[in-house]
């Protein structure tokens, strides 16, 4: 059993550990991590998971970013460690993240992942919006948390100044 909370502080560090375990090495090499260099997470979005002892089980945040002038959430890292994995907490995560979310008043949320894994949370493929590269525009996926929020929303994503 595990207990979803916000990511406080001292999270931070066990939070960067966990990524390092579950991501490839140069994961920060990657372009959506140019998006989030110098720009904090969204502390509100940002989750943990941990088990009854404390020890943490996984972890999700999201950044600010923008295309255009529109105000985006990207969704990123989520990650779960190996001995939790496939027990439904990556889903977890993202379902209570992407709720506060909405309640919270984001529009839309962008991410760069597996289309048959983050389908089932209501995410599709985006035409004419652009991650730095080298990204492979068939892993852009972006979900609607307001009816219509991605119509006439293209362009190159950009960090949110």
């Amino acid at each position: 059993m595990f207990t979803l909370s916000r990511e406080t502080k001292d999270d931070w560090w066990e939070v960067e550990a966990l990524y390092d375990l579950c991501f490839a090495p140069g994961r920060e090499a990657l372009s959506s991590y140019r998006l989030r260099d110098g720009t904090p997470p969204v502390a509100s979005l940002s989750r943990v998971a941990r088990d009854d002892q404390g020890i943490l089980g996984g972890a999700i945040r999201y950044w600010p970013v923008r295309i255009s002038e529109h105000r985006v959430l990207l969704l990123g890292p989520v990650a779960v460690h190996p001995t939790a994995q496939g027990e439904g907490l990556g889903g977890a995560l993202i379902r209570d993240s992407l709720d506060q979310a909405r309640a919270e008043g984001w529009g839309r949320v962008l991410l760069v992942g597996d289309a048959p894994y983050y389908q089932r949370f209501g995410f599709n493929k985006l035409d004419g919006v652009e991650m730095p590269p080298p990204t492979n525009p068939d892993r852009v996926l972006g979900l609607e948390l307001e009816p219509g929020a991605w119509e006439g929303v293209c362009g190159s994503v950009q960090r949110d100044a």
